[in-house]
């Protein structure tokens, strides 16, 4: 069954092989994010993040894409996403 509700900023998909990838407690899951824009941002992300010895960015301990203000939070980090995408460009 995939839950929904009538805000464009949340969905959830308890039918997802991978639901839930994360551990939250409550009900409240966005899947909107499921793989989190913000993850090419590096350090400056601002999830809960680590880096593994192979030096790859590791957010199995992030719940930020998928906690209530997520969205949010996620949407106003745009203009360092566009930057960033700015600078790749060249």
């Amino acid at each position: 069954m995939i839950e929904k509700s009538n805000d464009y900023s949340y969905f959830k998909n308890i039918n997802c092989e991978y639901f839930p990838c994360h551990k939250i407690e409550g009900d409240y899951f966005n899947c909107l994010f499921c793989f989190c824009p913000l993850y090419t941002l590096g350090d400056k992300c601002g999830g809960n993040f680590s880096y593994n010895e192979k030096g790859i960015k590791d957010c199995s301990a992030c719940t930020l894409p998928h906690s209530k203000g997520g969205y949010d939070y996620i949407t106003k980090k745009f203009p360092e996403l566009s930057s960033l995408a700015k600078k790749n460009a060249k």
